[in-house]
């Protein structure tokens, strides 16, 4: 290992996120709260879900398919938060190879009645629009209900707050307005349920991660009572799309670098292709209303967001410190665990030259 890397590590270990490791413990002076609900107008600022401690800060760097660094604890299969948003966009990805979406600008309701896309406004709601956050979905979901994230703002939106989170923000047509909401990330995560008919963390182990040679580990849970009846299947849990609220996957770090070797690689893994190419291009298309967003990835557009990475770099994000940074101007995968965001550009732009032989 170079002095390079050696520094860029040194300096995210140096850095763990403030969070408490344990979720049940009350924080230090020097510490925030565990998780992200605490800030939810009540009666949601409380988890629904399981949770669980977590490992030390911890990260994995890949070049060119092989793994050139690992530190901390990185088979650990820790909760993940909002990185699983993105797995549910490869999830319809796999889908759309099965022909069980054979057209994402189609309206949900047209293929699934009867699971919240009736309403006049939800109708004309398509897969593109969940998948890239401008449905606009008005409804609830397992008692949530889509205001509590509506006027959400998070780090890597560059556009000010609106209003106060939990706000009565009025509706915009669907498609013609972009907002971080993980209420209806959990109801594109309904809808996948029903297309596939199965559950989703059978599909994604089974179809995903075990050709990749991973999977140890892991587990992607719903929160208490959140099951849905499936023809053939019986209940089913509905899996969220992160641990807002709790629940959500619980996944390691080279786990993690596998799925982003998988979207670098253009959707092949396992000797095969898993998800069409064209699908993967897509997911890293900017949003037209929102350019800093692809399909539940973000983008570096003037490198304005991850000033350590390229233009062209990719990101998963979840909260808690949670990097899976996808960059093609270095041929790498690198992931970041339970790092303080607020030496997250320090710490990428370390490892950048560390890729770069610098």
């Amino acid at each position: 290992m170079t002095a390079n890397f050696q520094a860029a590590i040194q300096h995210a270990r140096a850095h763990e996120t403030p969070w408490p490791r344990d979720p049940e413990a009350a924080p230090t002076a020097q510490q925030s709260p565990w998780g992200v609900h605490h800030d939810d107008p009540p009666p949601y600022n409380r988890l629904l879900g399981p949770v669980h401690a977590r490992g030390p800060q911890s990260g994995v760097v890949w070049q060119h398919g092989r793994e050139l660094a690992a530190w901390g604890e990185p088979d650990r299969a820790d909760l993940t938060f909002s990185v699983a948003k993105t797995y549910l966009a490869l999830l319809a990805g796999l889908a759309q190879a099965q022909g069980l979406l054979p057209d994402e600008d189609a309206p949900v309701a047209a293929r699934l009645p009867g699971i919240g896309f009736d309403s006049p406004h939800n109708r004309a709601i398509t897969w593109a629009q969940l998948l890239t956050q401008t449905s606009e979905w008005e409804g609830s979901v397992f008692g949530l209900p889509d205001s509590v994230d509506r006027w959400r703002k998070v780090a890597q939106d560059p556009r000010p707050a609106g209003g106060p989170k939990g706000g009565a923000r009025p509706l915009q047509a669907p498609g013609s307005y972009w907002e971080y909401n993980d209420v209806r990330i959990n109801q594109l995560a309904l809808a996948l349920l029903h297309l596939f008919g199965a559950p989703l963390p059978e599909v994604f182990l089974d179809q995903l991660l075990r050709p990749l040679g991973g999977g140890d580990g892991f587990a992607w849970r719903g929160y208490d009572g959140a099951d849905v009846e499936l023809p053939g299947r019986g209940r089913v849990a509905s899996v969220p799309g992160g641990s807002h609220w709790g629940g959500g996957v619980s996944i390691s770090a080279r786990d993690q670098a596998r799925i982003g070797q998988l979207v670098l690689d253009g959707g092949a893994g396992g000797g095969r292709q898993l998800i069409a190419r064209d699908w993967i291009a897509r997911m890293g298309q900017p949003c037209e209303v929102a350019p800093f967003y692809g399909r539940l990835l973000w983008l570096n557009p003037g490198r304005q967001a991850f000033p350590g990475a390229s233009e062209q770099a990719l990101f998963m994000l979840g909260a808690g410190g949670h990097y899976v940074w996808i960059e093609p101007a270095h041929d790498a995968v690198v992931v970041l665990r339970w790092l303080d965001g607020a030496h997250a550009a320090q710490t990428q732009q370390l490892i950048s030259a560390a890729l770069a032989g610098g």
